[in-house]
């Protein structure tokens, strides 16, 4: 399993964790129910938020500490029909699953509009999907290999996300 995992955080963590929103944003920024996350089973958390339709979170662990984006969802949309796949969890599926992000720089660069963007699951679920139990495979026999193979690159690209978002220059 990666390093990286998530381990429990709480209302007061997830909020200091925030690089790229303001305090009043943070301070108004909705929480999933924490009490149900089933930590040890993933590579960030990720929520939608109920009252805006377009924001969504994710905060993952980067060395020893949280680090937590602010994402919005662009209002254009996939064509139906056609199969999408998400940048950090490598999954295809239909492409009305699967949504572009944008998230603002940290710091001055996010306040001048600088923003980085990447095609994600729409309902930000990535660590449940790679769960899916896989057929065994003449390479990884070992379900287990392969689901494990899936959270380490998951971590990755989500680390190097947001790597980029708090890239200055």
């Amino acid at each position: 399993m990666p390093e990286e995992i998530v381990k429990q955080l709480s209302e007061i963590d997830i909020r200091a964790s925030i690089v790229n929103a303001t305090r009043g944003e943070i301070d108004r920024m909705p929480l999933p129910g924490l009490h149900e996350v089933l930590w040890e089973s993933r590579e960030y958390l990720g929520w939608r938020d109920p009252q805006s339709r377009h924001r969504g979170y994710l905060v993952h662990w980067t060395d020893g500490r949280p680090v937590g984006i602010v994402l919005r969802e662009s209002d254009a949309s996939l064509t139906r029909g056609i199969s999408a796949m998400c940048a950090l969890c490598r999954t295809a599926q239909p492409a009305h699953q699967v949504s572009m992000f944008t998230a603002p720089r940290a710091g001055e660069a996010g306040r001048n509009g600088n923003t980085i963007g990447t095609y994600i699951c729409a309902d930000l679920a990535c660590s449940l999907l790679i769960r899916i139990t896989p057929a065994a495979q003449p390479l990884h026999p070992d379900p287990a290999e392969i689901i494990a193979d899936r959270a380490e690159g998951l971590l990755q690209r989500v680390q190097a996300f947001t790597a980029d978002i708090l890239r200055t220059a």
